[in-house]
């Protein structure tokens, strides 16, 4: 003879002995076999059943007072922001306050005077708020501003009409530093620019003018010191940079040497 627990369907045993009752079970067949309009019905039945025999609240129970245990209010629904797009928000604040601490610094320089603490330490905070979000966003925009210290101002602005010539040169900037050879393709076409402009501005008597222009390639040949790779890279086009002969300097050293620069510091951010 069959003893009680051989009578006993385990699979049933097994739902109840966890809690899910054949109602749940019923109502998954029902989804499968059903027509949905009568599905809908029985669904709706089902949910009655739950809410007065199974003990488990229905979907509106937590509308209906009583029905939920004291102390145990109904959570609250939240709304999730989409992550992308509040990361994209919070990564335009953080190049904001950069452009702001960068152009501040800008600012006391064009004065004739010098970044104060705060100053300083308000630029070192921006970078690595920035760089947090944007793995080496500040280097890439601090390279942007040194070409074109007018880009900080407009991004300072807020205003992202404003600030989008600077977030496209933004963008190419981190394409360059993430391409070694568009990086060198670069250096030689802003070296060449320079070059001519340098040029003319001398024949034009621009002293100023001129004395700018040999700065700010002063501070592309000393970057090489600082960038083995892309001094590799550049070694097999001197030529294009106007070096005729090769004399055993660095790259760098001879770039000053071959064009009269000099190499002292220029406008910068090193503070």
């Amino acid at each position: 003879m069959a003893t009680d627990y051989e009578q006993i369907d385990p699979a049933q045993d097994y739902a109840e002995r966890r809690g899910i009752t054949f109602r749940a079970r019923v109502a998954e067949i029902m989804r499968k076999l059903v027509p949905e309009r009568v599905r809908d019905a029985v669904d709706g039945m089902l949910d009655r059943a739950r809410q007065s025999g199974d003990g488990a609240p229905g979907p509106d129970a937590a509308s209906q007072p009583g029905r939920e245990k004291a102390g145990k209010p109904a959570p609250e629904r939240q709304v999730e922001d989409d992550p992308e797009a509040a990361l994209r928000r919070a990564r335009g604040r953080a190049f904001v306050r950069h452009a702001r601490a960068v152009d501040t610094v800008f600012k006391a320089q064009e004065q004739g005077g010098k970044a104060s603490p705060q100053m300083v330490q308000e630029l070192h905070e921006a970078r690595a708020g920035f760089d947090d979000l944007r793995p080496h966003g500040s280097r890439d925009a601090e390279a942007v501003y040194k070409r074109n210290p007018e880009f900080a101002a407009e991004v300072a602005s807020g205003d992202r009409d404003r600030a989008l010539p600077a977030r496209r040169a933004l963008q190419l900037e981190t394409e360059m530093r993430t391409d070694p050879q568009r990086r060198a393709d670069r250096f030689v076409e802003r070296w060449q620019e320079l070059k001519d402009s340098g040029e003319r501005q001398y024949e034009a008597g621009n002293v100023s003018g001129y004395k700018a222009t040999k700065s700010v390639m002063g501070d592309m040949a000393k970057s090489l010191e600082r960038d083995p790779q892309l001094e590799s890279l550049l070694a097999n086009r001197k030529r294009e940079l106007g070096i005729s002969f090769d004399s055993g300097r660095s790259l760098g050293r001879e770039l000053a040497f071959t064009h009269g620069i000099d190499l002292g510091r220029g406008r910068g951010l090193g503070l």
